[in-house]
């Protein structure tokens, strides 16, 4: 067997590797690094607007609560002085409520101790 059979075979694989160019065989590695670099940056321009949109809304609660804790001690405020000892008496006065006098006690027995009287409105104030 002499080495003349191969050459053919030889020469045809050289011939096909020439007419496709010694850039062809990069040319799917060149177009996978694009695709993923492309997609790399489509992923991080979502990722980008995704937390600019968190950040927003964010901002918007943060404001929302503040406006709500300044409510709520404007209110707190309120009901402080309504309950102030001289609000609760004179609006008591207002709505005809009078100071109780002495107070009796009932005994488990039935007994009273003490004296019971009715609340005059002298008593007070």
């Amino acid at each position: 067997m002499s080495p003349r059979p191969r050459q053919p075979a030889r020469l045809a694989a050289l011939t096909r590797l020439a007419a496709n160019g010694p850039g062809a065989a990069r040319t799917p590695f060149v177009l996978l690094i694009v695709v993923l670099l492309g997609s790399g940056l489509l992923g991080l321009l979502l990722l980008n607007a995704s937390l600019n949109q968190g950040s927003f809304e964010l901002s918007k609660l943060k404001k929302q609560s503040k406006e709500l804790s300044d409510e709520r001690q404007e209110l707190q405020g309120q009901v402080d002085g309504f309950s102030a000892p001289d609000a609760l008496d004179k609006r008591a006065r207002e709505l005809g409520l009078v100071p109780g006098g002495v107070p009796a006690f009932l005994k488990s027995d039935g007994g009273v101790v003490g004296v019971p009287e009715p609340a005059r409105p002298d008593s007070g104030r």
